[in-house]
């Protein structure tokens, strides 16, 4: 019997399951037809082989007649494991150096070290959940707020891959009607009506555009809204954003243009991730460092999602603001304008600041209105289509294949209008099954998986 070749399925993987370093407990786990066997040969206590599916066993690991450690092993019998393969997760005291010399005896015994998401893909691979869920996986464990450990848990329950798989198996109809008229090519036959065809396009073309329309909100929900806090020096940016933290992040002082450079941290409000990011001050300047971070501060404004921008109510001038606004509103991204200094601010601009649409007072160094700014905050950002509950795409690769899907049905609505003939017709519709089935995993290249669960961890 030749030996299995390096990420082969008939191997035994084993792998760390929890985060690398000194704990209370590290779980190591093990999958593949003679994970059993090989820990057996390795644990003693009970004779593991002849013990039932979802059983804990207390004993010890050791290496000959060397005692490793004193553990817990949990028994999951195929195919009732994540795997659906046999799988024994091994509960040992949370040393670096346990965990080594436990995963050593291991691989001495006839295992090999699992490669990134080798267990979630085996799971995909023996049908345990289709393509999306699995990437669903890793978005769960990579979640950091309320609203992006929802999407990842409705993707993973499989809310995203039933939606997709209706529209596929309301395409496939057709696509056999199409293929049945190219059998009988010689008799001019339609099985296929024309008019229904073209409705049903037209319904998965709607579905389609909400799906793409909702991966704006699904990025920020994934990934974090980059907010960046702008405005002149001494308006009191950094002094917010230590507000905003609770703690003293960025260094805040009365000299003009102490933050040179970007300062960045995140927050989370109202359930999501925000990446504030504090910024070098906007200014004319000959101060070579501070020029740069000026220029920084324009770049970081154009890449963000949402501005904050900062007006020193104390000692800025309203034909300043005014012309600020003017170029804000020419970037095209949302932004707020914030009236700092509340407490030492001139009346007629702050009576200015108060009548533009949006706006908050607030006092930074006070954390006076903090609470009101937070609330506009969310509003800008606004949620509501998530709490909805509806499907939001969050994933770049799903994204992309939704774009090609609608591209190919444009192709076949087209086609429909120009009388073209079944097999072309044909070709498009496949063109968009294809990318369809390639969101869920029904059709798949190992190019497309090695790429997908390279990135997760290892151990998962």
């Amino acid at each position: 019997m030749s030996t299995p070749h390096i990420g082969s399925t008939e191997d035994t993987i084993v792998a760390l399951a929890t985060a690398p370093g000194v704990g209370a407990i590290a779980v190591i786990r093990l999958s593949g037809n003679d994970a059993i066997k090989i820990c057996n040969k390795v644990f003693k206590g009970k004779d593991l082989e002849k013990q039932e599916s979802h059983t804990l066993h207390y004993g010890t690991i050791r290496d000959n007649d060397k005692i490793i450690d004193e553990v817990v092993v949990s028994l999951f019998v195929a195919p009732k494991s994540f795997t659906k393969e046999n799988v024994v997760e091994i509960s040992c005291h949370g040393s670096p150096f346990i965990v080594k010399q436990v995963i050593k005896v291991l691989l001495a015994n006839g295992a090999r070290l699992a490669l990134p998401g080798e267990f979630t893909k085996r799971a995909f691979l023996n049908g345990q959940f289709d393509l999306a869920q699995a990437e669903a996986v890793a978005d769960l464990i990579n979640s950091d707020s309320a609203a992006s450990h929802e999407a990842a848990l409705n993707q993973m329950r499989g809310g995203f891959s039933e939606q997709i798989r209706q529209l596929r198996e309301e395409l496939i109809h057709f696509a056999s009607m199409i293929e049945l008229e190219l059998d009988f090519g010689e008799e001019d036959v339609e099985f296929a009506d024309r008019d229904d065809l073209k409705q049903l396009i037209n319904n998965l073309l709607k579905v389609i555009n909400v799906l793409i329309d909702s991966f704006d909100l699904g990025n920020v929900i994934k990934n974090g809204v980059p907010t960046v806090i702008a405005g002149k020096p001494n308006a009191g940016k950094s002094t917010l954003l230590n507000a905003l933290l609770n703690e003293e992040k960025a260094i805040v002082s009365d000299i003009a243009g102490t933050t040179r450079d970007f300062i960045e941290d995140e927050i989370n409000l109202g359930g999501i991730a925000f990446r504030f990011i504090d910024t070098a001050g906007l200014r004319e300047t000959t101060d070579t460092i501070e020029k740069i971070g000026v220029e920084r501060t324009q770049q970081q404004m154009k890449k963000a999602s949402l501005i904050i921008y900062m007006i020193d109510m104390a000692n800025d001038n309203l034909v300043d603001v005014n012309r600020d606004i003017n170029k804000l509103e020419n970037l095209g991204i949302p932004f707020i304008v914030v009236g700092n200094k509340e407490d030492r601010a001139q009346p007629d601009l702050k009576a200015a600041i108060k009548k533009i649409n949006g706006s908050v007072l607030i006092s930074a160094a006070t954390k006076e209105n903090l609470d009101a700014l937070k609330d506009r905050i969310l509003e800008v950002v606004n949620l509501d289509n998530f709490k909805t509950g509806d499907t939001i795409v969050t994933n770049i690769r799903h994204y992309d294949n939704l774009l090609k899907t609608r591209n190919a049905l444009m192709d076949v609505l087209n086609g429909l209008d120009s009388n073209i003939t079944g097999d072309f017709l044909a070709m498009d519709i496949r063109q968009s099954l294809h990318y369809l089935g390639e969101i869920t995993g029904e059709i798949t290249t190992d190019d497309l998986l090695a790429n997908i669960f390279s990135k997760f961890c290892i151990g998962k």
